[in-house]
């Protein structure tokens, strides 16, 4: 019951906990301990809005891969302090291979990532290189996670 309040709440945020509980088969009663008790043991993260790039005028992904300088513990500390902090980088992951991190980012159009990768990336001190990855568009984006309940 836990998963298929999960998918249904990932899938359709915002609900009321009546229309939960409709959807899942259960009274509210019991489908508000459940979420109560699902957030507090931080299966829930966030509810959030999605909101259309486009129509803002974010034209442009591009997927980062950047090469640190070094490997101490602070340098990458440093680095993902450094990038989480910056609004355009939308993830950040550690990676294993020829690159330390996949950054996905992004801006209003080509120039404006040049002058991120030129003012803001490769100024770090960690930063050794940058090869970037540009999108053509989004075919699927998607924040669900594939939930199995059966």
């Amino acid at each position: 019951m836990d998963l298929r309040i999960l998918d249904v709440i990932q899938r359709h945020p915002p609900m009321s906990t009546a229309d939960l509980a409709d959807k899942v088969g259960l009274s509210q009663s019991p489908c508000w301990r459940r979420l109560t008790r699902l957030r507090e043991e931080g299966y829930i993260l966030d509810q959030v809005t999605r909101l259309n790039a486009e129509k803002l005028g974010f034209h442009t992904v591009v997927f980062a891969s950047v090469r640190l300088s070094a490997h101490g513990r602070t340098n990458l500390s440093e680095f993902v302090e450094a990038v989480c902090r910056i609004p355009e980088v939308m993830d950040c992951y550690p990676t294993m291979g020829p690159f330390d991190f996949l950054l996905r980012i992004v801006t209003r159009d080509v120039e404006s990532y040049r002058q991120f990768v030129f003012g803001r990336l490769l100024t770090m001190p960690t930063v050794q290189e940058v090869n970037s990855t540009m999108t053509m568009a989004s075919d699927k984006s998607s924040t669900a996670l594939p939930i199995r309940f059966r």
